[in-house]
Parts: structure tokens; C-alpha cells; sequence
């Protein structure tokens, strides 16, 4: 089943599934029916206007209604679906506009202050892309009423979904799926949790991100009742759960603790929410143990824009492994550990945790990137090192890939590294993980200043400004060092700077 065939069996079963939209800008009130049909109205008019099968359609927008529509009008047209998160500035934007050779780009005309025509201006040559359409009066042009075609006939095996993940470099890489691993996808998470058709869900996640991008097929494809927030408002959302009886969500730790600080201070009641899945990051004790008084199980999973899913934990497991621990591995996927030249561990001794499985990704758009990303056999090395514990739960226990990840949003330390190094107060640079209570980590600079230089954070954040890359990249720490430890061949140790952060 492609996307589109999954899209109007789930309007043909539940059109009145309900979407809303929290939004100062942009708040809507509808339905899975309504959606559908605006998007395929979209998509007819996209096939007369020359976008054919296989065609990139990048979409910069935030959770809002006309992402949906976008996507359901890219499926009915046989394209390719491009979710790109709004943070990026003009470099990350040019690259993937670039690489991807997207023929259309949705984006607003101005969101949380950012003038997005100035954007893709900014963004130099952009020989592939034929038109940008702002949401306005050209957006509601392409979904007004008229007539319907069939959609484009693609295979499900055919890349119907490209999402760009920072990973460990410099630029972003461009991840390839299909229909059928997207909806294998929202079919293992939907049965690991009962496979009920009453569960409604609420999505703090920016749909560029792969987490955003899985809610909203869910609302498409699965017809699952769906509230989204355009921004991040922890009272707000403790207040929508309330009033929608939302019975699942997932998040980072600061999304979790903000809606129970929230919740607390106006007296939300938030028993409807029954389970709560959270990323591979530490949650508190306290917290967990908090949430499970009011009856809100609180568990990990693992998972990645190139397979999102691998590990979960579930309501029903232990105190200590909701925890500790990734939860097991889902039904259907598969994990083994190996070490750096790819041979299998003893078990119980961690290795790099390697994946496969129906949710796996296709590969990257950069061909490049794909020999040193599988092991024989289609295995998917995560650049992350763990284990399993005596009982099947995962443990993650280090990186090899030298990531940050703030909020949910990965950074790269070496893109980081690379616009410190521009600084001329700046002669050596790395950047690192710092803990942070809110975000679970920031970017903390660690730098050796050039012979009488002086450097602020504020310097720091200025330069940064002027760089014009997205400002959560930003360091929100600054340690000044006499020199960076090195090994004997002359890399870094970032083991021992995260160790001292």
C-alpha cells in the first residue's frame, strides 16, 4: 500500500477522525475527511503543474493544517514528501534544496519572527526548484474546490518520504523512505500500545523532525485523532490534554516536566494520559516516580530518523527498567552489537548497536554515505554503543557518532566546531554535550583563545548570530582551556571534556 491508498482507506473509515491546530496564527478545527480531500484538490492541480512521480516537494512549514494537506497533496500527485524543520537558516536551507533538487517549497510568509522569502533568498542558486508557495492566497488557490483525479500510480517501495537528520556532520543527511517502512512503522507503535482505535494524540514535535513527521501519517494514514501546537507552551499543553482527554503523547524530559509543573499550578487533570514515551535521554527519578502515582506509565524507546523505532519500553514494565533501560526490541526488528571491525561481541559487552528491520530506511540520498552506515546483510550501524541486559532491555551506554542533542534536535559538533573556528579570538575549538535540565543537553564550547585574546559567551553568541545558522547550534556554555586533551595521534578527547561539562 502506497501513502495515498493508505490515506483515503483511512477517509473512507473514518472521516470525522479530528484534527486541531493550537495556534495564534494558524488554528484550525477539522477532519481527516476534510484534509484528505483539500489535499488531493492539491495534488490534482500539482500533476497539471508539472510535478510528476518521484518529484521532490520540500515543505517548511510548522504544525499546521496545511502541512497535512501538503502531504496528502504530494502523495495524490506520486512525489516525494520533503519535511524540513523551520529552525534552519539559509545554509542548512540551500544545501538541502540543493541536494534533494526539490521542484516546489511550501514555507509561511513570516513564523516566530523569521521573514522566510528573505530565507530562501538568502540560499544563493536553487536551479531545481520551479516555485514557492507561501501560505496566502497562491496555498489556498492549489486546495480549492474542483475536480479530483485518481492518484499517480507509485509502488510502496518507491521513496515517498526524505527527511534530513544533522547526524555527525556538517551538513545534513538527506534519509530515504518508503511507504511501506513509514507505515510499518506506525503500525508496530500502534499495536505495542493495544492497537485501539480511542487513543488521541498530542504532538509537541516540529514535523520536520522525524518524530513530528511519524504524527502527522499517523492522523493521515491511521485516521488518529491529532492536536498539534506550533510552538511550545507547557500550560497550554497540560490545558489541551485536559480539555481532549489525550490519552498518549512523547517528548523530551522538558516536555514531560513542563506539563506536570503546569498541570500542578492550574489544577489540570490529566488522567486521560496513560502512557508517555520518551527519547533516549535521562529522565529523573523523581519525575518517573511522580508520574506512575497519578497512573502515567513513563518509558524509553530508541530509534533514529533511519529507523525510528527499534526499542520500546511498554506501561507494564518495571520501575527500575522504564529507568535504566531502552525498553526490548519491537516486533520485527532486529539488533545485534559488533565491534569496530564489525564482528559480533560477546553478550552482555558493549559494541555498536546495528539494526535492521521492516522501519529501516532505504539508505541516504549522498550514495556516499551508505557503504560505511551497513554491515553485510543490510545492517544498520547506529554509531551508538550499548548492550542488553540480562532480561532483553537496552542499555545505551556511549556515542560514536559526536552528536548534541538538545531538546530532541541533534547537532553536529563538527558544524559547530567549524563557525568557532572562524572566530579570530578562536585558535583551537570542540564542542560537546553539557547537561541541562530543561533540554537534557546544550552545546558547550570548549576553546583555546589565540595569544592575548579575550572571548565572552556573549561574543560567542554574536558570532553565531552572524553565521546565520539555526540558534539552537548556538553554545550556551563557554569553558576557556590552556589546550584541549588529545591522544597520541592527535584527536580530541571529547570523553573527558563531556566528562568535565
Amino acid at each position: 500500500m502506497n501513502f495515498a491508498d493508505a490515506m483515503m482507506a483511512a477517509a473512507a473509515r473514518m472521516p470525522g477522525a479530528s484534527l486541531t491546530v493550537a495556534s495564534d496564527t494558524h488554528p484550525a478545527e477539522t477532519t481527516l475527511g476534510e484534509v484528505v480531500a483539500a489535499g488531493r484538490r492539491m495534488g490534482t492541480r500539482m500533476s497539471a503543474a508539472g510535478i510528476g512521480r518521484g518529484d521532490i516537494v520540500a515543505c517548511m512549514l510548522p504544525n499546521w493544517r496545511e502541512w497535512l494537506v501538503v502531504a496528502a497533496g504530494a502523495a495524490q500527485a506520486g512525489a516525494v514528501m520533503l519535511p524540513i524543520v523551520t529552525i534552519y537558516g539559509a545554509k542548512e536551507l540551500g544545501f538541502i534544496l540543493r541536494q534533494s533538487g526539490a521542484k516546489w517549497l511550501f514555507t509561511p510568509d513570516r513564523f516566530r519572527g523569521v521573514d522566510h522569502a528573505r530565507v530562501v533568498a538568502d540560499c544563493g542558486e536553487l536551479p531545481a526548484l520551479d516555485r514557492h508557495i507561501v501560505i496566502g492566497p497562491d496555498f489556498d488557490a492549489l486546495e480549492a474546490d474542483g475536480p479530483i483525479a485518481d492518484p499517480v500510480p507509485v509502488d510502496a517501495d518507491d521513496l515517498a518520504l526524505l527527511v534530513y537528520t544533522s547526524g555527525t556532520t556538517a551538513d545534513p543527511k538527506g534519509v530515504m523512505h518508503n511507504a511501506r517502512s513509514i507505515l510499518a512503522e506506525l503500525q508496530s507503535m500502534r499495536d505495542m500500545r493495544g492497537g485501539s482505535d480511542d487513543e488521541t494524540v498530542i504532538s509537541p514535535w516540529p514535523p520536520g523532525h522525524v518524530a513530528g513527521a511519524l504524527s502527522m501519517y499517523r492522523f493521515l494514514c491511521q485516521a488518529t485523532p491529532l492536536v498539534l501546537m506550533d510552538q511550545w507552551d507547557a500550560a497550554l499543553a497540560a490545558e489541551l490534554i485536559e480539555r481532549h482527554r489525550i490519552s498518549f503523547t512523547s517528548g523530551t524530559p522538558f516536555h514531560l516536566s513542563g506539563i506536570m509543573a503546569a498541570a500542578d499550578a492550574a489544577g489540570r487533570d490529566l488522567s486521560s494520559l496513560r502512557h508517555y514515551m520518551v527519547g533516549a535521554a535521562p529522565v529523573p527519578p523523581s519525575l518517573i516516580e511522580r508520574c506512575q502515582a497519578q497512573g502515567l506509565a513513563v518509558f524509553h524507546c530508541y530509534g533514529s530518523s533511519e529507523h525510528p523505532t527499534v526499542t520500546s519500553g511498554v506501561a507494564e514494565d518495571p520501575l527500575d527498567k522504564q529507568l535504566d533501560t531502552e525498553g526490548r526490541v519491537i516486533e520485527g526488528s532486529e539488533m545485534r552489537f559488533v565491534d569496530d571491525a564489525g564482528r559480533d561481541v560477546p553478550p552482555g559487552q558493549d559494541g555498536e548497536i546495528c539494526t535492521r528491520g521492516p522501519e529501516l530506511f532505504l539508505g541516504y540520498l549522498d550514495p556516499a554515505l551508505n557503504e560505511a552506515a551497513f554491515l553485510p546483510g543490510g545492517w544498520y550501524r547506529s554509531g551508538d554503543v550499548g548492550r542488553l541486559d540480562e532480561d532483553g532491555y537496552l542499555l545505551i551506554t556511549d556515542r560514536k557518532k559526536d552528536i548534541i542533542i538538545r531538546g530532541g534536535e541533534n547537532i553536529a559538533s563538527k558544524e559547530v566546531e567549524a563557525v568557532l573556528l572562524r572566530h579570530p579570538a578562536i585558535a583551537d575549538a570542540a564542542a560537546v554535550a553539557a547537561p541541562d535540565e530543561r533540554m537534557g543537553e546544550v552545546v558547550r564550547a570548549c576553546v583555546v583563545l589565540a595569544p592575548g585574546a579575550t572571548l565572552t559567551l556573549d561574543d560567542v553568541r554574536a558570532h553565531f548570530l552572524a553565521a546565520g545558522i539555526a540558534k539552537q547550534k548556538t553554545p550556551e556554555r563557554l569553558t576557556i582551556l590552556a589546550e584541549l586533551p588529545r591522544n597520541a595521534s592527535g584527536k580530541v578527547l571529547k570523553q573527558e571534556l563531556r566528562r568535565t561539562a
